[in-house]
């Protein structure tokens, strides 16, 4: 009788144990390397740029150049931290149509490493940029080489 009473939580045990190995509780494992999903990278990285160039007091405005890094993971929504290459196009902070901007040449060029954590839950299209910090690219590549 008195193994009885364990047997089910010993079961329970076991089979908590062998989901957590095999992978089953990813979300309490912090951030993975994971690609987004082509339409959630597209609105988070156009989501990173516009609240990029809001705070920004640059005269021209940034669009990105490439995505280096993304790692996600879920909580209530989703957290993604994303390393991307911006860079300064030829379009004024006033220009309404900045998506095809080209980017600056020779004096005024300049390109920012970005490392950003945004909060976003994509199926009501709510996004937060909770922490964000930029390098210049030069910079950067210096430190790494």
């Amino acid at each position: 009788m008195g193994i009885r009473c364990w047997r089910n939580p010993l079961l329970l045990l076991i089979a908590l144990v062998l989901s957590a190995k095999l992978g089953h509780f990813q979300r309490w494992e912090g951030f993975q390397e994971k690609p987004m999903s082509k339409k959630n990278m597209n609105s988070t990285l156009n989501f990173f740029i516009q609240s990029y160039n809001n705070a920004s007091n640059d005269t021209y405005l940034y669009r990105v150049q490439k995505l280096i890094r993304s790692q996600m993971q879920l909580t209530t929504g989703v957290e993604y931290i994303v390393t991307v290459k911006i860079g300064r196009t030829k379009c004024k902070r006033n220009d309404t149509s900045n998506s095809s901007c080209p980017l600056q040449s020779k004096k005024l060029r300049k390109s920012l490493i970005c490392k950003s954590l945004i909060y976003t839950v994509p199926w009501i299209n709510y996004f937060q940029l909770w922490n964000n910090s930029c390098l210049e690219a030069e910079h950067v590549s210096r430190n790494l080489g």
